[in-house]
């Protein structure tokens, strides 16, 4: 029996770390988790916000998936997409998710992330 999500991973080239530690911290607001010395020596660097983690593995002739991607729900969407455009990220906004409000960014090894925050229901006619 599944019981929960317990990380993504994504893949980046070898020696992206230091900005992709820029990113994950500094613009998106994640600690840096300390990997197991058993896995150090791989390279990549692991991330968590509460309880989303999220592992980036490094890989020989890495190419960014072009569809696939984590999806990462945040509280107050708005909010957050003006702190990643402040800290120079791209945002780009798409309604087509029903109950939702959405918008994608990519890190800077062009790994995909979607940001979303469901709408409130509308309250129903008596």
């Amino acid at each position: 029996m599944l019981t929960a999500l317990d990380h993504v991973q994504l893949a980046a080239p070898r020696g992206s770390e230091p900005v992709l530690r820029a990113f994950y911290v500094d613009v998106l607001g994640m600690e840096e988790v300390a990997k197991p010395p058993v896995l150090a020596g791989r390279g990549g660097c692991w991330f968590r916000a509460g309880s989303v983690q999220l592992h980036i593995g490094v890989e020989d002739g890495f190419r960014p998936a072009r569809k696939a991607h984590p999806g990462l729900r945040v509280v107050g969407i708005d909010a957050y997409a003006a702190r990643l455009v402040a800290r120079g990220a791209a945002v780009t906004w798409d309604g087509l998710l029903p109950g939702h409000r959405r918008f994608y960014a990519h890190d800077p090894a062009g790994n995909r992330l979607e940001f979303l925050e469901p709408t409130p229901a509308p309250d129903a006619a008596p």
